[in-house]
C-alpha cells in the first residue's frame, strides 16, 4: 500500500517521548522516512527498532537543539544522509508554569531557549532544504509545522513566561507564512489543549500539584491526537495550506 508521504523525509524535534514520538509514527505510517532527533538516545534508539521492524526508514540524531551548532548539524546530517528535507515538525518544547515571581530565572532560560531559540535555529537551518524541495520533488510542496499550545492565545496565572514563548512563535510561524507563501513551503502551526505528556513532570514540586487541581476532571488529549493533527497539515495536496489547527480536550475551557 502506497502512503501519502512516501518518498519524504521528515524531520520531528523531541522524538523521544509524547506528541514527537507519536508523530514519528504517525508520519513513518504514512511512508516518510523519518529523522528523530532528542537527548534520549536510548528512547530514540528504542523507537528506531520498533519502526524498522515495520518497515519504516529511521535515522536516529541524538542532539540538544538548544545548542545552535548540534541544532545545524542535525539538518546537515540529515541531508547528507537521506538526501533531502521535506517536512521539519518543531515539536520540542518544555513547560515550567509558576507564579512569575517566585519563579526561578533559570525556568524562563530553559523555556527560551527550547520554546523559541531552537525553533529559529532549526527553521533557520532547514529552510534552504525545504525551498529545494518544493521545487523538485513530486509533491512540489514541502512543510515547516510548529507545535505551539493553547497558551499561545489565552495567558492564565501562572503560565506567563511559557504564553510568551508559545505568544512568539505563533507571531513568528505567520510572519514565515508570508515569506515562504510563493515558494510552496507551507507554515503550519498545531496548538494542543491539555495532553497527556510528560511536560507536567517538568514542572516544580508545589505547582505541579496545583496545576493538577486545576486541571482535575478533563480528560486530556492523547498525544496521537496531536499527530493526527500534524499528519492532516502535511498529506493535504499541494493547492491546500492547513496554516493553524486548535485542538482542545473536550471539556477544556480555555
Amino acid at each position: 500500500m502506497v502512503g501519502k508521504l512516501d518518498g519524504v523525509v521528515a524531520v520531528v524535534t523531541g522524538a523521544s517521548s509524547g506528541i514527537g514520538e507519536a508523530t514519528v509514527r504517525r508520519l513513518a505510517a504514512e511512508g516518510a522516512s523519518i529523522v528523530m532527533i532528542a537527548r534520549r538516545r536510548d528512547r530514540l534508539e528504542k523507537l528506531s527498532a520498533s519502526l524498522s521492524s515495520e518497515g519504516s526508514k529511521t535515522l536516529v540524531i541524538e542532539a540538544d537543539i538548544t545548542d545552535r551548532a548540534q541544532a545545524r548539524g542535525t539538518i546537515e546530517q540529515t541531508v547528507a544522509k537521506l538526501g533531502r528535507l521535506d517536512i521539519l515538525v518543531n515539536n520540542a518544547g518544555t513547560m515550567l508554569v509558576g507564579p512569575f515571581a517566585d519563579a526561578p530565572e533559570e525556568e524562563w532560560e530553559r523555556m527560551i531557549a527550547v520554546n523559541v531559540h531552537a525553533v529559529l535555529t532549526m527553521t533557520r537551518a532547514a529552510l534552504p532544504h525545504l525551498i529545494r524541495a518544493a521545487e523538485d520533488s513530486p509533491r512540489r510542496v514541502s512543510d515547516l509545522v510548529t507545535i505551539s499550545s493553547t497558551a499561545g492565545r489565552v495567558a492564565r496565572p501562572g503560565t506567563g513566561v511559557y504564553s510568551l514563548t508559545k505568544f512568539a512563535v505563533n507571531a513568528f510561524s505567520e510572519s514565515l507564512r508570508q515569506e515562504m507563501q510563493a515558494k510552496r513551503v507551507r507554515v503550519g502551526l498545531v496548538e494542543p489543549g491539555i495532553v497527556q505528556t510528560e511536560l507536567d513532570t517538568h514542572i516544580r514540586s508545589g505547582v505541579r500539584e496545583a496545576v493538577a487541581k486545576q486541571t482535575e476532571g478533563v480528560e486530556r488529549l492523547l498525544p496521537e491526537d496531536v499527530a493526527d493533527a500534524v499528519a492532516f497539515v502535511v498529506t493535504r495536496d499541494r493547492r491546500v495550506a492547513v496554516n493553524e489547527i486548535l485542538v482542545r480536550a473536550g471539556a477544556q475551557t480555555w
